[in-house]
């Protein structure tokens, strides 16, 4: 890939640079000491990853994020110097299109390849989305098994752009809400449970992190909190699993999560796609859909980053496709 860095740290630049040494597939296009700066190097010369870190001069990273998504698009993954510290304008920037975070490497041990193990992992994954690579390990097949708890469920998947579209639905959804939720949002673990505290406080109903081997809680959101698949088991409980381990899609993995609801779910239930780059999320839809759930991706005017839920419509996974500030009065609406 061609990567770009955007940081106004000398030690912090030349950490990337050893880290992308050791990954020789990809090529550092240019390097940008502020956000004002990214800004105008993306509108001439766009990379295919873009490392941006939160706090420079003349503007920071969430602003410049902001403005690159909204006038030269490309993937950006956050790279900053204490990411917990920082949590506010993390999920700002995710809010813009940002698509995931992490720690600046650090020059201290002196190999790159060992401190930049995690940055090259993200790396690895945004390639993947933004490759719209497509291999799949031990699908499950889109059938109706019995078991599931008959109740209502919601199924959300987001990525780019999704902290605050995931904010804006969930804080029109009231706390008698009939129906249970679970999100699935492409974030670290790291940061799982802040996003998870930084939603609560917002919405209508109650956001936690869910725990394995529990069942959906109706009027409770729910969000995935781990690093691996987030599934609906036949018994009707959640379960976090690293199978399938030669999936290469992100994790957790929207796609199988919405596979197990087609799966496994026996009352009403309904699956939404918000904003996100890449394809997930599309393929799990499409089989909810099949199986009679109401199916509803979120629109291109609305979508931070119009990637997953675009996939869904090529797919006609989508029955309804609405602007966000729609979905949530439709969920009212059919589960009154």
């Amino acid at each position: 890939m061609k990567i770009a860095i955007v940081n106004d740290m000398p030690l912090a630049v030349e950490a990337l640079r050893r880290t992308l040494a050791c990954a020789p597939e990809h090529q550092i296009l240019w390097v940008a000491g502020d956000g004002a700066e990214a800004v105008r190097r993306c509108a001439a010369q766009t990379p295919d990853l873009l490392l941006m870190d939160l706090l420079m001069p003349v503007m920071d990273g969430v602003e410049a994020t902001r403005r690159i998504m909204a006038q030269s698009p490309c993937a950006i993954l956050l790279v900053t110097g204490d990411s917990k510290r920082n949590l506010r304008q993390v999920f700002d920037a995710m809010g813009h299109g940002a698509l995931d975070v992490v720690n600046t490497p650090t020059l201290a041990t002196g190999r790159a390849g060992e401190a930049g193990a995690a940055l090259l992992r993200k790396i690895q994954n945004i390639g993947w989305l933004i490759g719209h690579a497509d291999k799949r390990a031990g699908c499950i097949a889109p059938s109706r098994a019995s078991g599931g708890a008959v109740q209502n469920l919601v199924a959300i998947g987001a990525s780019a752009g999704g902290p605050a579209a995931l904010a804006e639905l969930l804080h029109d959804i009231p706390g008698d809400f009939p129906a249970a939720i679970v999100l699935v949002q492409h974030v670290d673990k790291v940061f799982a449970a802040g996003m998870a505290e930084w939603l609560d406080r917002g919405c209508g109903v109650p956001v936690r992190l869910a725990r394995d081997g529990e069942p959906p809680q109706q009027g409770t959101a729910l969000l995935a909190g781990t690093d691996q698949h987030l599934r609906l088991l036949a018994n009707g409980q959640l379960a976090y699993t690293v199978e399938p381990s030669g999936y290469s899609a992100y994790r957790p993995s929207i796609d199988l999560f919405f596979e197990s609801v087609a799966t496994h779910w026996r009352g009403q239930a309904v699956g939404v796609l918000l904003t996100g780059m890449g394809r997930d999320g599309a393929r799990g839809l499409k089989q909810m859909r099949e199986q009679g759930f109401l199916t509803i991706a979120q629109d291109q005017q609305s979508s931070a980053v119009y990637g997953m839920p675009k996939a869904a419509v090529g797919l006609d996974a989508a029955i309804e496709i609405r602007p966000l500030q729609e979905i949530a009065p439709r969920l009212l609406s059919f589960f009154a």
